[in-house]
């Protein structure tokens, strides 16, 4: 299965719900007549009256004339427009039709702004005009791309000296040890040589989860136990990432929310450790934010931003979710790249994040 088909499976719900209620928002405004929109059948013109004329000399006898046509009548039955303008839900594009269109998107997750931002386009663009459903999807992907392709930016490696310092942040249970193997596989495929670090030492099933990951991937990885400094584990993966000419250091993080200033003041602390070593690491704060979680993703994002100076998201969990609009719901509210998306549970099931197929996609029309 391609790419593309995991994609449009992984956010089917998500584009059935909203082609549901794009749907419901046609069929439940005005109809366009049929008449407006099948062109009028052709008509034969009268006849004009001959006018008299004088009478002329007898001219020579006329070639004799294939014998009339029988008179054609009209048929009877509609044009192929008039039959496609009668199965297809049309109706016109009036302040009625665009409430519903943004109550649709607001339902599918895309946040009051967005859909406000949508609406406030499609106004502009095609108020009064007849609209199909189709038609309406497509506008409706066009807008959300638009939103979309300013935080479009793929995770790059480019820092100097190496290695490039990546904390990964997010609440537990959001994929986030599993994004971050997904990662490291993504950079190795593009011959980055990667190494972990398991700063997350609340948890000892964090710590194995990710040793077990760096076996099965090949990369070294840097640990210690459970409930040790995180600070000193992030400093021992930079000294031998530095030692090894590891091109990026991708470093897992406590995910606990329920005391605010124990994280901020754990992050900081990383921070402070790193500043030694490379004022410019952290180089990259990427958030991993769980789709099924809807429009609690975003105060995530809130924290996040606040304890940790989140500069990217990857969404997870895309597959089998019809909350996936909220990934445009943070694009408008934030701003923030969208590094990633992760649509299934295999190693290469995170992706570079494409605006215009992840509109279409969430449209329903890909």
């Amino acid at each position: 299965m391609s790419w593309t088909e995991r994609l449009f499976g992984g956010f089917r719900k998500t584009s059935e719900r909203l082609s549901e209620n794009l749907a419901v928002a046609v069929s439940s405004a005005e109809p366009v007549p049929v008449e407006e929109l099948a062109p009028e059948p052709d008509q034969q013109p009268e006849p004009a009256a001959e006018p008299e004329q004088a009478a002329a000399p007898p001219a020579p006898a006329p070639a004799p004339t294939p014998a009339p046509l029988p008179a054609q009548t009209p048929d009877p039955r509609p044009s192929m427009v008039a039959k496609v303008a009668t199965t297809m839900r049309t109706a016109r594009l009036d302040d009625a039709t665009l409430d519903h269109v943004e109550d649709a998107l607001i339902m599918s997750d895309l946040g009051p702004a967005a859909a406000a931002r949508i609406r406030t386009k499609l106004m502009e663009k095609r108020f009064g005009l007849q609209i199909s459903e189709r038609e309406l999807k497509e506008a409706v992907a066009d807008e959300i791309a638009a939103i979309l392709r300013p935080v479009a930016k793929p995770l790059e490696i480019t820092a100097f000296p190496r290695p490039q310092v990546i904390l990964v942040i997010g609440v537990n249970g959001s994929g986030k040890t599993t994004t971050i193997a997904k990662l490291a596989h993504w950079l190795k495929e593009d011959d980055y040589a990667v190494m972990l670090a398991a700063g997350d030492t609340f948890r000892a099933a964090a710590i194995a989860q990710l040793a077990t990951w760096a076996d099965r991937l090949g990369v070294p990885i840097v640990k210690g136990p459970q409930g040790g400094d995180p600070a000193s584990i992030v400093f021992d993966g930079v000294k031998a990432g530095t030692d090894r000419g590891t091109d990026a250091l991708i470093v897992d993080t406590a995910g606990r929310l329920q005391n605010k200033r124990e994280l901020m003041d754990e992050l900081a602390k990383i921070r402070k450790v790193l500043g030694r070593l490379n004022p410019e690491a952290p180089h990259d704060v990427i958030l991993v934010l769980d789709a099924t979680n809807g429009q609690n993703a975003l105060s995530q994002i809130d924290v996040f931003k606040e304890v940790a100076g989140v500069t990217g998201l990857i969404m997870t969990k895309l597959d089998g979710t019809a909350r996936g609009g909220v990934l445009v719901a943070a694009a408008e509210q934030y701003g923030l790249p969208i590094h990633a998306i992760g649509v299934g549970e295999k190693i290469d099931d995170l992706r570079p994040f494409d605006p215009d197929l992840v509109a279409k996609v969430i449209a329903g029309i890909a």
